[in-house]
């Protein structure tokens, strides 16, 4: 079917099957990659664009709709060349995107709002914008760059001294708001071939391929696990217990079995009951407690008990300190597996280059990808080049390959290049989750309210493989005491092998399970002794000076009491309001919780180095080459802010290399709050050798002034004006490297985890519908230590993310393996479901750091569950013993409370 369409303003044709998406349509045949698709199924929204003036998702409309019709997507906000549309700028001042892959939708759906009403209140905004999703932002920038275009606010005065401390807009954010970042489904070449997976229908089972010849005609090739030269991997190089595909016996639904290779109509046209394979499914063993059961049949045949690993830390006499506390509280906590619900599914591509591999997908750690791709296809690492795509969400859920191996061993098999793209409800079956736990603690006092004992086991369902299960299993003793001083602690996490989806890294690493159940026990403590519950942390609080659990004395930055500090006032006013509200009487009732929390930031005892460079060319280039890969965090910005003030010259001359394993050094994966802290430390090392490069050549003083102006690089040093000629002086290239001194820990624990901790306390208020159960978050105060803020708008953006992640942990998501498949199956915070949160910054600086900075991205969100169920407890009366705490679960849990009162 031919048909004329307007596609932003010009005459547009198509011909194709009039059942074609239109987002397809844009995409793979117009070239119009800026609308993108997260979910095919529209509920998500990216894909949003304005069809005929009003918002569409795109992914539902057929192209047999579009006859005469006038499309617009984000290429036609642009007014010319360069140059943005007020609503781009205006997103791109506020930080209002982070990843981006949402950000074009977000901007269409904006787009129609404000033609249509020049003056929206706020709340007609959020209900423009509630077809979208975002994951990473928690909306609250984006709503204010909406705002801030109809009702401009006066602009800030720029913050002298400096890029360390200003709020200089992304350096990679002009892309992202003109729908020109490319990320793994963006810049597929065309004469690919592309690989459909079929997956287990089964937890359990064994099974036998039968003949593949038939197939195989009608393909390119059919891979299977004989065709993966080593059939395994993983995040330690001592357990590589997962295959790129099943050889013979499945150990979780949707696990990959076999790979049809060949051209995009070709692969889809093949149903997977056509595909040879004669099942015999098994019982399966979902959670700790069947795994642990003495019948209990292996998941891994190496691993006795289903026990991946266990471990914890070990202080005092705890049995002879709880015998002799004022009071004792304890409770035991459930969470379940969680989605990481990135828009963007795993993606990418790959071609062989004579006898190298190259990659283009999207990823946390393209170092990590390379190793593992070698080792897999028995190749040297230097054979393989990792070529990061923009990411468009991570949070830990794209540390582990995903379609890496399968494009790579296609692509070096058949000398073509290869595609392969997720669905949505394929990354759901695939991807790896937060660990489900089960969280037993017990906490004691003296008669003041002063902790003395803390014992704490944590067990976690690792699902099929390792993945990062040890980690997480690592990480949770040290911090499950929670940010307080207590001189007896007994913590323990032991992590079991299961049926379910491996689990992996999640924003915090089993921290957030952890603090739910600690936090908890800091409320029923201090209810019980009468004490206000804030001043109960504040009296606990790890200071300056202290000893954590570990035996580690924290020197420096330790800001918790002054995060406490800065929520008082907001914690007394609240109070006053919330027992006005409550007089009234009537189905709803407000409650306020407080949740604190502490990081270690960087990998639990292990080494953790990172490396950067900045260069000057001979043709006056700035470049820093930055292997911290930027997930929406805002590290290629923060990199660029650091480096400048080290080498003295303006941010905006810097140009920024970043990711490509052939082009920058390894500077460690993106996870764990680390980039900042250590590959920040790295840069800011990087640009002072370089710069004590230039002033040697210049004979200068560490005073002297630099600047760059084409090939000529002057340096003043007090009345004296040298010039270098770079032309003939360059190239100059500065390296740094940093690894946080840390140490072992022994059998009890004892050592040094971490070389610095970030701390922060959450305020919640809530309002709880006591008939229907529901709960709605009305505002968050979060206050955190960063050690520095290096750009307050992104650490901004990186705290209001996480809470709308943690509101999401604390009532609405779970993630139920075999029945989750896409998004209006698995639900997330929408526009109208996150408050308004007030960011309070506390800068306690940590010397380590560059500038003083730590880190931000995970603790962001490990306070706000805790103290959303503290809200909602101190509304009702309820303890959540099992998050999420959706309504059903709320509601018969105040039933039960009120039939244990009659």
């Amino acid at each position: 079917m031919k048909l004329e369409f307007t596609l932003n303003g010009r005459a547009a044709s198509w011909d194709g099957a009039p059942v074609t998406r239109l987002a397809a349509a844009l995409r793979d045949d117009l070239g119009v990659t800026g609308t993108k698709t997260g979910c095919d199924a529209g509920d998500c929204g990216a894909c949003t664009v304005l069809l005929d003036g009003r918002q569409v998702c795109s992914c539902l409309v057929a192209m047999g709709q579009i006859e005469g019709r006038s499309v617009e997507t984000v290429e036609g906000l642009e007014t010319g060349p360069d140059a943005m549309a007020a609503l781009q700028q205006s997103f791109l001042d506020h930080g209002a995107a982070q990843c981006g892959i949402c950000t074009p939708g977000m901007l269409m759906a904006a787009q129609e709002l404000v033609r249509r009403n020049s003056k929206p209140s706020r709340a007609e905004v959020e209900d423009a914008l509630g077809g979208v999703l975002c994951r990473c932002t928690g909306y609250g920038k984006i709503v204010d760059a909406v705002m801030d275009v109809v009702s401009p606010a006066p602009a800030s005065a720029p913050v002298a001294g400096g890029a360390v401390g200003s709020r200089i807009v992304r350096v990679d954010g002009p892309a992202k708001v003109t729908g020109r970042d490319v990320f793994g489904a963006d810049g597929i070449p065309t004469d690919v071939l592309w690989i459909r997976v079929v997956r287990s229908p089964h937890a359990r089972a064994h099974f036998e391929l039968g003949d593949l010849e038939p197939l195989r005609r009608r393909l390119t090739a059919v891979l299977t696990a004989a065709d993966v030269p080593f059939n395994g991997y993983g995040i330690y190089p001592d357990i590589k217990d997962q295959p790129v595909l099943a050889d013979g016996h499945v150990r979780y639904r949707g696990e990959a079995v076999v790979a049809l290779v060949g051209e995009r109509a070709a692969v889809l046209a093949i149903r997977d009951d056509e595909v040879p394979i004669a099942w015999r499914p098994e019982p399966p063993i979902f959670g700790v407690d069947a795994a642990m059961a003495e019948d209990a049949p292996l998941v891994q045949a190496d691993r006795p008990g289903n026990l991946l690993l266990k471990g914890g830390v070990k202080r005092g006499d705890v049995a002879v300190a709880f015998e002799a506390c004022a009071a004792v509280a304890e409770g035991t906590f459930e969470t379940a597996f969680v989605e990481h619900a990135y828009i963007e599914p795993e993606a990418g591509w790959a071609r062989r280059v004579g006898d190298r591999i190259e990659i283009h997908a999207t990823t946390q750690t393209p170092y990590m990808d390379r190793d593992e791709i070698a080792n897999l296809m028995r190749l040297k690492p230097e054979a393989v080049r990792i070529v990061p795509t923009a990411c468009g969400g991570g949070f830990g859920g794209k540390l582990d390959l995903s379609v890496q191996p399968l494009i790579a061993i296609a692509a070096w098999t058949l000398g073509r290049p290869v595609a392969l793209v997720y669905t949505r409800p394929e990354s759901m079956a695939a991807s790896t989750k937060r660990h489900p736990a089960r969280v037993k603690a017990r906490f004691g006092c003296d008669t003041e309210g002063k902790l003395q004992s803390c014992d704490v086991t944590a067990l976690f369902d690792t699902g099929a493989y390792a993945s990062w299960g040890p980690t997480v299993a690592n990480r949770v003793p040290v911090h499950a005491m929670g940010p307080y001083a207590i001189p007896n602690v007994r913590t323990w996490g032991e992590a079991y092998f299961s049926n379910g989806p491996p689990a992996g890294a999640f924003r915090g690493f089993g921290v957030p399970q952890a603090a739910i159940a600690h936090e908890a026990m800091m409320d029923e403590l201090a209810d019980r002794l009468g004490i206000d519950r804030l001043e109960f942390r504040h009296r606990n609080a790890l200071r300056a000076g202290d000893t954590t659990a570990t035996g580690q004395t924290l020197a420096h930055s330790a800001g918790l009491a002054e995060c406490l500090d800065a929520l008082r006032p907001h914690w007394r006013k609240a109070h006053e309001e919330i027992a006005a509200f409550n007089e009234t009487g009537g189905p709803h009732r407000r409650g306020i919780g407080i949740g604190c929390m502490w990081y270690g930031i960087g990998n639990t005892s292990m080494s953790n180095p990172s490396r950067m460079r900045v260069g000057l060319s001979p043709a006056g280039t700035l470049t820093l080459y930055s292997g911290a890969l930027d997930i929406g965090q805002g590290s290629n910005t923060i990199m660029v802010q650091i480096a400048a003030d080290a080498v003295g010259l303006p941010a905006e001359q810097f140009t920024l290399v970043t990711g490509d394993t052939d082009l920058t050094a390894d500077a460690g994966k993106t996870s764990a709050s680390r980039q900042t802290f250590v590959s920040g430390k790295a840069a800011e090392k990087a640009g002072q050798d370089l710069r004590q490069q230039i002033l040697r050549l210049a004979n200068a003083g560490p005073q002297a002034i630099l600047s760059l102006e084409g090939a000529t690089l002057s340096v003043r040093d007090g009345a004296d004006v040298r010039t270098i000629d770079l032309a003939t002086a360059g190239p100059l290239m500065g390296e740094g490297t940093f690894d946080p001194p840390t140490t072992p820990l022994d059998a009890d624990g004892q050592g040094v985890p971490y070389a610095t901790y970030a701390f922060a306390a959450q305020l919640a208020e809530v309002e709880v519908d006591i008939e229907l159960g529901t709960v709605k978050v009305l505002r968050i105060v979060a206050a955190h230590d960063v050690g520095r803020a290096i750009n307050p708008t992104l650490v901004e953006g990186q705290i209001q993310g996480g809470v709308a992640q943690g509101l999401g942990l604390a009532l609405m998501e779970e993630y139920l393996p075999g029945r989750t498949e896409n998004l209006h199956d698995y639900l997330i915070p929408t526009v109208g479901d996150v408050p308004e949160i007030e960011c309070l910054l506390i800068e306690d600086r940590e010397p380590l750091g560059p500038s003083g900075a730590k880190g931000i991205g995970e603790p962001a969100l490990v306070p706000t569950a805790p103290a959303i169920l503290g809200a909602v407890h101190h509304a009702t009366g309820v303890r959540a013993h099992r998050v999420p705490l959706l309504p059903h679960r709320l509601r018969e849990a105040m039933v039960a409370q009120q039939r244990s009162k009659a």
